[in-house]
């Protein structure tokens, strides 16, 4: 007979519920009954070993936490700055927002220790300021020029500027392979501390989208409002649904991306059609939606043309839409071994930044290898892999 497992029953509950996971899907991780999981959680009756190892993995907690006499402190919830009327956050926020929070406690915690100076710009402004002098400030401290971008992948240049700032910044559209994350349910969040700001963009979306968000994220740490954020880009309906800080931040958003001044600089002839909007909006990196909305909110075009050109973009972003997909079922079908390249997501999950850093703490001796692994959600014999990736 398979031994038993004396866990603590009001934590097997807790941990479950903190995961958002119902007891019919905890009893099926374990293919047991929901009346045999229940009989668990209520302490009548006790999973095997095996079983309570599976769950502890199902839910991302510490085998050895369901054997605590109490319940343990966990981490205190983000601040849901998410408009009224939003989805519930589902498992596979609940476990992003978790591993982002354990990250960041660590990398703070060493930076402390390290008597690393605050950073300056963490809560430089507040929602008093003007949000134009925000966005310059953000655009003056990382040295960006939306008007002259280097390369035909903004997302990219701002993320390298954020992080040779020490904010640290992860991308990721999942938890693991079946557990997607939903862009409507959680686009970004942002964890505003002065020793180590981290952001994080779901990458569930283009790539327009996903530099709006990022810049809306750094927006918040600039104000020290950490938070979780959805529906970001730019909307001109349903105003009052939003939190006051998210309208704040897009006003830093849009102000960084596309500066009065740069937007002004295009000729009428740029916002004739969707596609001439198209062109301008790719050159600045975001979606013809957002610049719409700015020119609109500049008075370079009336409410009629907005109106019209945005139902055009519409049309056309589904259409660009349709082709991108055929393009990766093309390139998935070229590709006969599936895929991107798992350590390139990993990085991009973990951050460059805190990749670098964990790396380089265990290669100095000054982290163990488990801990290490835990932290970059890769296997020690496996960092070689990951590490290569910096340097691409």
């Amino acid at each position: 007979m398979a031994d038993k497992a004396s866990i603590t029953p009001n934590v097997l509950k807790w941990a479950r519920e903190s995961a958002r996971m119902t007891e019919e899907t905890a009893a099926a991780k374990v293919s047991v009954t929901i009346e045999k999981f229940k009989e668990w959680e209520a302490g009548t009756s006790q999973p095997t070993v095996k079983q309570a190892q599976t769950l502890a993995k199902a839910f991302k907690r510490p085998f050895a936490l369901f054997f605590l006499p109490e319940i343990p402190h966990d981490f205190q919830p983000l601040q849901d700055f998410r408009k009224s009327g939003s989805k519930a956050l589902t498992t596979s926020s609940i476990f992003i927002i978790r591993e982002i929070q354990q990250k960041q406690t660590w990398i703070s915690d060493v930076n402390i220790e390290n008597q690393e100076e605050k950073l300056a710009f963490v809560g430089r402004f507040s929602l008093k300021d003007n949000p134009q002098s925000v966005a310059k400030d953000i655009l003056n401290t990382l040295k960006i020029n939306p008007a002259s971008y280097k390369t035909d992948n903004p997302i990219k240049e701002w993320i390298d500027a954020a992080e040779k700032n020490g904010i640290f910044v992860s991308r990721t559209s999942f938890t693991h392979s079946r557990l997607k994350l939903d862009s409507e349910e959680l686009q970004g969040f942002a964890i505003a501390d002065p020793h180590a700001p981290f952001i994080f963009v779901n990458s569930d979306d283009w790539n327009a989208p996903q530099l709006f968000t990022l810049v809306h994220e750094l927006a918040h740490i600039w104000i020290a409002e950490t938070g979780i954020s959805n529906e970001i880009e730019p909307d001109l309906k349903q105003k009052d649904k939003f939190h006051p800080v998210e309208l704040f931040c897009n006003e830093v958003a849009a102000n960084a991306l596309m500066p009065k001044e740069i937007v002004l600089s295009f000729d009428s002839s740029s916002f004739q059609t969707s596609k001439d909007v198209f062109k301008v909006a790719k050159q600045l990196g975001i979606s013809s939606f957002a610049l719409l909305v700015r020119a609109l909110n500049l008075n370079i075009i009336s409410t009629p043309a907005y109106q019209k050109l945005k139902k055009q973009a519409d049309i056309d972003y589904a259409e660009y839409l349709k082709k991108e997909a055929q393009k990766k079922a093309k390139l998935k079908e070229k590709d006969k071994s599936g895929g991107p390249n798992y350590f390139l997501l990993q990085l991009n999950r973990n951050s460059r930044l805190f990749t670098q850093t964990v790396l380089d703490a265990f290669r100095g001796g000054f982290i163990e290898p488990t801990l290490a692994s835990y932290l970059l959600n890769v296997q020690v014999n496996k960092f070689q892999k990951l590490e290569s990736q910096l340097f691409r």
